[in-house]
């Protein structure tokens, strides 16, 4: 499959990336420098620019047939919007392109998820010792409408704490929180993200995924 990642030179989307190469998919990302990706691989499709940049966006899905968005922030306690003023360009230009398949990176505690997360986190942790994480959820709760309220085959996965580790291909989704528990490893992540290109399961869905 044509595959576009948004958000491949970051934590989550180097290895997504990674993973849907062994998938055997063909893969153009969007990254504003190319030193900041070191895999050479004939599958894979490098252009420099700013996923700000409509113009780069559209160029980037011509001919394409699904996209995955890892986009994210660095950790900061400043409100940002960057994830949902991407996604924005990043929807519309897939509309007009006729792209569509999205796959979403989101975090638990967003949307309806709110109450996956013990009542002590979401009114004590989070706010007041977890402020940069508060802000990264606000702008997943104004990207996430985005993709929802469009016209595209969308699914949303929404993750707790990515650790480090090696996929351990034993993971739970769930739409209601239940079995939902504190850590998904980034392989698993990454399988699970790359395996909904052609699994589907939870069109126009939004499961939390944990190990």
């Amino acid at each position: 499959m044509k595959v576009v990642i948004f958000g491949a030179s970051g934590f989550a989307g180097k290895a997504v990336l990674k993973e849907a190469l062994a998938q055997d998919h063909q893969v153009t990302i969007l990254i504003r420098n190319k030193s900041a990706v070191s895999i050479n691989d004939k599958r894979l499709t490098i252009i420099e620019g700013d996923v700000m940049d409509r113009k780069k966006v559209s160029e980037v899905l011509q001919g394409q047939e699904a996209v995955i968005e890892c986009l994210g922030t660095a950790k900061s306690n400043r409100p940002t919007t960057l994830v949902s003023d991407a996604t924005r360009i990043i929807v519309e230009e897939m509309e007009r392109l006729g792209v569509k398949r999205l796959l979403a990176m989101s975090n638990v505690g967003t949307g309806n998820s709110i109450g996956h997360n013990p009542w002590y986190f979401t009114k004590f942790i989070l706010p007041f010792f977890m402020k940069w994480l508060k802000v990264v959820i606000d702008d997943k709760n104004r990207m996430e409408p985005i993709i929802m309220n469009s016209h595209l085959n969308w699914t949303i996965v929404r993750f707790p704490n990515i650790v480090d580790k090696p996929a351990k291909e034993t993971y739970h989704a769930t739409l209601d929180g239940k079995g939902l528990k504190l850590s998904i490893t980034l392989g698993d992540m990454a399988k699970f993200m790359v395996r909904q290109l052609t699994q589907g399961g939870f069109s126009k869905q939004a499961p939390s995924l944990s190990n």
